[in-house]
């Protein structure tokens, strides 16, 4: 019979309902997303694993905001949102900035320097994307200036997700593991 992964089991847990308090109302950009996403790179031993259940966590509580909170009078099935490829290229260049910071290591500077790092680059590459579509400014330098310009407001919200989520992220799961040694890894696998 297989062992059990405690380990497996609490971090998946905790991923999935940091990412369901997206259902909860908040101001604008308030996520948790890139916090769970620089956690997994920081506390799952394979990095796939790491990459793969932020997005299915994302992508399954989008479904249900999508389609049950914003489903009135729609008709049709929302299975991804438009523009979604820019935030899941975003989440994963943000592994990739946990895999660098705190594959080995987790400090309070680490996690606060990849939260920083991880909410300019959301905010960088989001906008981007809304510029590269075209529908709301020109492609202009002009209108990629006054794309993030209009964008700033949001960022707040993004900060604040951060500052909020990954104290609650990583601080809970190191008073879980002090309490529960079950839950410490030896050390992280590549």
């Amino acid at each position: 019979m297989k062992k059990i992964d405690i380990r497996f089991i609490t971090l998946l847990t905790i991923i999935f309902a940091a990412a369901f308090s997206r259902i909860i109302p908040h101001p604008p950009n308030f996520s948790p997303m890139e916090a769970i996403t620089l956690f997994a790179a920081a506390h799952f031993s394979r990095r796939w694993q790491a990459l793969l259940i932020p997005f299915v966590a994302m992508w399954l509580s989008s479904l249900f905001i999508d389609n049950v909170i914003y489903a009135s009078g729609k008709e049709k099935f929302l299975w991804v949102y438009p523009g979604f490829h820019w935030q899941y290229l975003s989440y994963a260049l943000i592994a990739l900035i946990g895999f660098s910071l705190m594959r080995q290591q987790v400090t309070a500077l680490r996690v606060a320097a990849g939260g920083l790092s991880a909410a300019m680059l959301f905010f960088v590459l989001t906008n981007f994307g809304v510029w590269v579509d075209g529908s709301l400014y020109p492609q202009t330098a002009q209108g990629l200036i006054a794309c993030y310009a209009a964008a700033l407001p949001f960022f707040r919200g993004t900060l604040m997700g951060v500052t909020l989520y990954l104290p609650v992220l990583f601080g809970g799961f190191h008073l879980l593991q002090k309490r529960y040694p079950l839950l410490r890894a030896s050390r992280v696998a590549a």
